[in-house]
């Protein structure tokens, strides 16, 4: 509030009001004014925030002249009433009625420049005012208190009103609010690059006596000459700028050396951190800076110059001057000096790894594509910072500049000796053999390290480099992610990928670019990769395939992804697999519960491809990012816009919906982990060779049983072998029984029970913390503002006149029920994971133990059928140990059960594009083919009709019932018609042989179950007959067409 304005009169005030407009005033008073030497003329002074003014005396006010605070460079006092103002303009005396009137007059004009430059030492020579009360019960608190971020807002003002520019109120809100909310300390220009150049040289202007923040930052935004001019004034004036970031915003050419010069000029440089990325220094700039370098008291913490052009000679001044100033060898942690090329190719950089091999504190090295021998680098680092470097950076270099073989010992010992490196980049760096062999056995022998990022891609590491790979990564445990990506490894994947698959420390792999095969080639490389990821210890958590150009064959690893239990990020981008390869990802997301993170882009989507990922999304409750597919979405918006949205638009609506958390039913999740996706009805069904196993062992067991019936001393074989049969049929329907129970956790147990007395008993803590806060804010309310809390009211009513204090509001977040159910959903889940684990595992140790009592009472069985006593006196079936489960285990479960259940099968159209070929079947250790799952061959002694004791050994027993009435798919010599007389050879493809159970559905990989004739048995489905020529099927008969150019369609179901 302005002081009382004495005899001004009140119609002069209002006039004088009326002519500034909207300025406040804050001084008001009369003086004279020296206009000419010993002549004093009577003047109006009107003090507003940053400008004084003077008015003439009569009515209506007319305005004589203005200056600004900030032209003020001396306030002293030549009398007790009179003040003299030295200014740019000239000096300035007044002449005050009194000595408290010429006091208060240098007070104001004293605080203004004190709110304007709040770094700037004070200007008056009068003798200094007592000091404000400042305490929270004055008056004057609420002005004279510390001004939001160091006063920002006043000083940008005060510029603003000295260069006649009008103050943009929204670069005040923004740093009041934004800055000042956010804690930060970093005045970044692309938040006011929309300003014009004098505007937001203004706003750089003012850091330059502003104390709170720390840094000037700017990227990817050209800076005006003005504005640049502004920067190297924050530097040269500022107290507290520390950091000095400036990428790629056109510095000119001088621009380094005027650094330096403004770095000279400030008697204690507080700057500790300087980047310049991609402006054009040049050896004459970085020369000059590296002289200042030396005369910094604390060096710098962090110096990046890529992409600056630098040459030699500005590179033995940088080597020079961080080498003789002691400080660098302390304080720098950030070296970067990367992408200039030829920087290290010459001699000049010895001083550099002089530097680098003394013991210093870096913890960031970058040294890319600057032509650096890694031979005297590693060499170096190895007697320098070995023990604290933690990110590495040699990419685009080479191994050595002399024409040797030999590798020096410095490589494996720098490799074994480091502690705490985690980023290693050796991309597009020629390693010969030897070299990534030291490099490997170095690591394998430091036991230190431990989630190392190692990056290799671009190597062209090819044939020699994948067998240097194949030896000695699965002995290393320091590497956690591994770029191998661009290396030409090609058909060398072939044993790469499962030595990758060894190394259980390995959790993100990059693979992309090393596909160059043939089609056959790739196939088998793909099985390889899924067999990898499908292993029930798998440790991989990332897979990409980037930029591999593996169109259709794409679809082989997404059917993997569906039941993946490993994989949380996969990257599929550029391969090219069009809509159909999106279609089988919506597939494979439907019934993934582990995936995170997906990216696909490049892979020729449409529209059709973006809805059916969308349909799949809405079943999907794990997947929470996916980058954003801008080229397909591109394309495909320009040919279907309205599709395009709303497909991505419904992708964006489930994304959001999984981040929140997910709300997967129970049940669900049991079917979707580790790839169960059948229903309960399909568990029930002999699915994969163990329980086909079970179910052609037990038909053996009956019919060995039924060969004894009435022999005097198989009594009790026959009561155990019809337990264990009873037990078998059990055994089939054991897994879904058992995960019918429900989610562990689920219901009134005592999980249950603990987390209801534990969320009470947080809530009622919570309750107390509510009242003992207010009591604390009602002390302390009391104690400031004692009257107005006498007569106080809450916002809910009144509650100190004599009614009732009101109680704290319980936040819902905090209520009991909320705190119960989320303690409870994150350990329900984890509950979750451990019942299915052990419902899988006690149903395998089950039926393992089941295969092996079944074999133990067959083999009695078969005993008893040779003795001459016998009923029937039958020779017992010449069974293979394979065919009867000989030493079955859970570990044997497990196998069956990854290569039999958990994998979608090819689907039909990868044989109809590209002329792609189903993969051959695998081949035993004796070289011949094992059956595959869907392409069965029909036994020659059962060409024609077929044995009657085989017949018996494929049924089970009449009191187990075969398989649900709904999919009857009892094997029994029924489920196929035998082919025709006279044509011996035939193969029965994509078929049940006679004496194998019929797999599950398409689902799982097996043809579905055939239909039951109405008598009962099945109906004859007609095979398809191979003609000698090769590639070619005669027509199925009745009219179904066979397979079409000659190959056996994957996982089509041709019931």
């Amino acid at each position: 509030m302005a002081p009382p304005a004495g005899d001004v009169s009140r119609e002069l005030q209002e006039s004088i009001r009326r002519a500034l407009g909207r300025p406040r005033i804050h001084l008001l008073l009369r003086a004279r004014l020296e206009t000419k030497p010993r002549r004093l003329e009577e003047r109006i002074l009107v003090l507003t925030a940053w400008r004084l003014h003077l008015f003439s005396p009569t009515t209506p006010a007319k305005a004589e002249g203005s200056l600004s605070v900030l032209e003020i460079r001396c306030i002293s006092a030549t009398s007790p009433t009179q003040v003299r103002l030295d200014t740019e303009r000239g000096p300035l005396a007044l002449a005050l009625a009194t000595p408290a009137a010429a006091a208060c007059l240098a007070r104001e004009l004293g605080a203004a420049l004190g709110r304007a430059l709040p770094c700037a030492p004070p200007v008056w020579t009068l003798p200094p005012a007592p000091p404000l009360d400042t305490s929270p019960t004055s008056e004057s608190s609420a002005s004279s208190g510390p001004s939001v971020c160091g006063g920002f807002s006043d000083t940008y003002a005060a510029l603003c009103d000295y260069n006649g520019l009008s103050c943009r109120e929204e670069v005040q809100w923004d740093v009041d609010t934004l800055y000042h909310a956010g804690e930060r300390r970093c005045f970044d220009l692309r938040d006011f690059s929309h300003l014009e150049s004098r505007e937001l040289a203004l706003a750089v202007a003012a850091l330059g006596y502003n104390r709170w923040f720390r840094g000037l930052c700017c990227r990817d935004l050209r800076l005006s000459s003005e504005v640049q001019a502004q920067v190297l004034h924050a530097v040269r004036r500022s107290p507290a700028l520390e950091e000095l970031i400036l990428d790629n915003v056109g510095l000119n050419t001088d621009f380094a050396s005027r650094l330096a010069a403004a770095l000279a000029a400030h008697p204690d440089p507080p700057l500790r951190c300087l980047e310049l990325p991609r402006g054009p220094l040049g050896d004459k700039g970085l020369a000059a800076l590296s002289q200042r370098f030396l005369g910094l008291p604390g060096g710098l913490r962090r110096l990046r110059l890529p992409h600056c052009g630098l040459g030699a000679r500005g590179l033995a001044a940088l080597g020079r001057a961080l080498g003789a100033n002691p400080a660098f060898r302390s304080a720098l942690q950030l070296l970067d000096l990367g992408h200039n090329p030829g920087l290290l190719g010459s001699p000049h950089g010895a001083d550099l790894f002089a530097f680098l091999a003394q013991p210093n504190a870096l913890l960031h090295l970058d040294l890319a594509s600057t032509d650096c021998a890694l031979d005297v680098l590693f060499g170096a680092l190895l007697h320098g910072c070995c023990s604290r470097l933690s990110y590495l950076n040699v990419a685009g270099n080479s191994f050595c500049h002399r024409k040797t073989r030999e590798v020096p010992p410095t490589l494996q010992q720098f490799f074994c000796s480091t502690f705490a490196l985690s980023h290693i980049s050796l991309a597009g760096v020629r390693l010969p053999p030897d070299a990534l062999r030291s490099l490997l056995q170095g690591l394998a022998a430091n036991t230190h390290l431990s989630d190392l990022h190692l990056d290799l891609s671009g190597c062209e590491l090819r044939s020699p480099g994948a067998r240097v790979l194949e030896e000695l990564l699965g002995g290393i445990s320091a590497v956690g992610s591994l770029d191998l990506s661009d290396n030409g490894f090609d058909a060398d994947l072939l044993t790469l990928v499962p030595a990758l698959g060894r190394n259980k420390a390995l959790k993100h792999l990059w693979l992309g670019k090393n596909f160059s095969v043939k089609a056959r080639t790739l196939e088998e490389i793909l099985h390889k990769l899924v067999q990898v990821i499908q292993e029930d210890d798998c440790s991989l958590q990332s897979l990409s395939v980037a930029e591999s150009r593996l169109k259709a064959r794409t679809c082989i690893l997404v059917n993997a992804l569906g039941s993946n239990a490993c994989l949380t990020k996969v990257d599929l981008s550029g391969n090219l697999m069009e809509d159909m390869g999106a279609k089988m990802l919506a597939k494979a997301l439907q019934i993934n519960s582990t995936l995170r993170s997906l990216s696909w882009d490049r892979n020729n989507t449409t529209a059709v491809g973006f809805q059916d990922i969308a349909r799949a999304m809405e079943s999907n409750h794990t997947l929470t990012f996916m980058a954003l597919p801008l080229c397909d979405l591109t394309a495909a918006y320009r040919s279907a816009p309205e599709r395009t949205d709303t497909g991505w638009q419904q992708i964006q609506w489930c994304l959001l919906r999984n981040g929140r958390g997910p709300k997967v039913p129970p049940e669900q999740v049991l079917r979707l982990q580790r790839g169960i996706v059948t229903s309960t009805a399909e568990q029930g069904c002999c699915q994969g060779d163990v329980l086909q196993m079970l179910c052609r062992l037990s038909g053996r067991v009956q019919a060995a049983a039924r060969g004894l019936r009435g022999h005097p001393g198989a009594q009790r074989d026959l009561a155990e072998a019809q337990e264990l049969l009873r037990e078998a049929r059990n055994a089939r329907a054991l897994f879904p029984s058992l995960a019918a129970l429900g989610p562990a956790g689920a219901g009134a147990g005592p999980l249950q029970l603990l987390l209801q007395g534990v969320a009470g008993d947080v809530a009622k803590a919570v309750d107390k913390e509510l009242e003992v806060l207010l009591e604390a804010l009602l002390g302390r309310a009391a104690e400031l503002c004692p009257r107005a809390t006498a007569a106080g009211v809450w916002p809910g009513g009144a509650w100190l006149g004599g009614a009732p204090r009101p109680r704290p509001p319980l936040p819902p977040g905090l209520a009991p029920g909320a705190l119960l159910e989320r303690a409870g959903e994150e350990i329900r889940e984890q509950l979750g994971e451990v019942q299915l684990a052990l419902v899988t595992s006690l149903t395998q140790a089950v039926v393992a133990e089941l295969l092996r009592e079944l074999r133990r009472v067959h083999q009695a069985l078969a005993q008893h059928l040779q003795d001459p006593r016998s009923p029937q006196g039958q020779e017992p079936s010449n069974s293979t140990d394979e065919e009867l489960g000989v030493d079955v285990d859970a570990s044997t479960l497990q196998r069956h059960r990854r290569c039999c259940r958990r994998n979608r099968p090819p689907s039909a159209f990868m044989g109809q594009s590209e002329g792609l070929e189903s993969p051959s079947p695998p081949r035993s250790s004796e070289g011949d083919p094992k059956p595959h799952p869907l392409h069965f061959r029909a036994p020659e002694a059962q060409a024609v009709g077929g044995s009657s004791q085989e017949e018996e050994f494929g049924r089970l027993p009449p009191t187990v019932p075969p398989y649900p009435q709904e999919h009857d798919c009892s094997p029994s010599s029924e489920a196929s018609a035998p082919p025709e007389a006279g044509s011996p050879g035939l193969e029965w493809v994509g078929l049940p042989s006679p004496q194998t159970p019929p797999p599950q559905g398409p689902r799982t990989g097996a043809a579905s179950c055939p239909p039951r004739s109405p008598s009962g048995g099945s109906e004859p489905i007609p095979a398809t007959r191979r003609t000698p020529g090769p590639g070619r099927e005669e027509e199925a008969p009745e009219g179904r067409a066979g397979p079409r150019n000659g190959r056996s369609q994957m996982g089509i179901n041709l019931c």
